[in-house]
């Protein structure tokens, strides 16, 4: 049974539509992100939750129970803004106890929970430190240690990695999804980032102008976006437009590539003859230089047109067919000494391609 329930909640701002008509489920434990460009209405959902905002339309419920009519600091919430907004005048250690102090918990009781906090957040020992003594991602962990210590039915968490750089951020996603797990607590995660949502959310729900467009488990996610919009926001480069010419058996799709064997599933709707999106994964396809006849019968020719270096691998891109393709090959693969102006030979096995509407 779902701990927190969203039901048909919609919120405008005078005529400007924030929230349009959503609606989400996460289970007790559960780690739901948020996931949209900037502007799409998550942090606007995230207030509503929170009885920051009052809905126009909807219903939330935790544990089964409407929150219409309960204060925000009555609904035993947490929140945790990219701002930190830690106390600078308070040490680490009251920073953390300052919820259990306003919960009236004893000086004993706030000494165990903040000690037994500083500890999973891997700051034991900095409980005397002050705040402008510490790193970027010392504060972050200091404010999660604050939010976690009145123990919340429900943390919510705005972009709190938002203000570091990429290298601390990706360092302390892994960290902030292991300790939330520690704890067991439900929490919804806004975030633009998509490999901080795949990286932390066991379910991701994806926003645009206000409306959910699609959500589920980010492998899901990702094996079968819904729109453009999200394969591109997941990073999918090679989207182009195609027919469906083949939907029994193995199924085929015609593009600009030519005709691409597409495995042996049909999307939902989709029926022979369609318009559809052609997706291809840019590690999945092989490419080799193009040697004469020893060319493979089912690849394709095309033409090397730029090379760049992306640390463990290097991006290719290729005129092929009526169209580019973008194409990850590994240093030492096959493909490693292709440079632009040469002729290589490519394999798009059905694996590599993905159909959507």
């Amino acid at each position: 049974m779902p701990t927190l329930e969203v039901e048909g909640v919609s919120k405008s701002f005078g005529l400007v539509p924030a929230v349009r008509g959503v609606s989400l489920v996460a289970a007790p434990g559960e780690l739901v992100c948020l996931l949209g460009p900037s502007g799409c209405g998550k942090s606007t959902l995230l207030r509503l939750i929170a009885g920051l905002e009052t809905p126009d339309t909807g219903s939330v419920r935790f544990d089964g129970k409407s929150l219409k009519d309960v204060a925000p600091h009555l609904r035993g919430f947490g929140l945790m803004f990219q701002d930190l907004a830690l106390f600078p005048h308070m040490d680490v250690r009251r920073n953390v106890g300052f919820g259990l102090r306003m919960q009236g918990a004893s000086p004993k009781e706030e000494t165990r929970r903040v000690d037994e906090l500083l500890a999973l957040v891997g700051l034991d020992g900095y409980g005397s430190r002050k705040v402008d003594e510490l790193s970027g991602g010392e504060r972050q962990r200091v404010a999660l240690a604050r939010s976690l210590a009145p123990a919340p039915k429900l943390l919510m968490l705005d972009e709190p990695l938002g203000s570091l750089d990429r290298v601390l951020r990706e360092s302390l996603q892994g960290q902030l999804r292991s300790i939330l797990k520690a704890v067991g607590v439900t929490a919804i995660y806004v975030t633009h980032d998509k490999d901080e949502a795949f990286v932390i959310a066991d379910t991701i729900v994806f926003m645009e102008h206000g409306s959910v467009i699609q959500k589920g488990a980010p492998e899901a996610l990702f094996r079968t976006p819904g729109s453009e919009l999200v394969a591109r926001t997941l990073g999918m480069r090679n989207i182009l437009p195609g027919i469906l010419t083949k939907a029994e058996g193995t199924v085929e799709v015609s593009c600009a590539f030519g005709t691409l064997n597409a495995g042996e599933a049909v999307p939902p709707g989709v029926v022979l003859g369609d318009d559809v999106l052609v997706l291809i994964d840019e590690r999945g396809v092989t490419v080799t230089p193009a040697l004469g006849d020893a060319v493979p019968l089912e690849s394709m020719v095309g033409t090397a047109i730029a090379r760049g270096f992306r640390g463990g691998e290097s991006e290719l891109r290729i005129r092929l067919g009526g169209s580019e393709l973008v194409c990850a090959v590994a240093q030492r693969g096959a493909g490693a000494n292709v440079q632009p102006g040469d002729e290589v030979s490519v394999v798009i096995p059905a694996e590599a391609v993905r159909i959507i509407r």
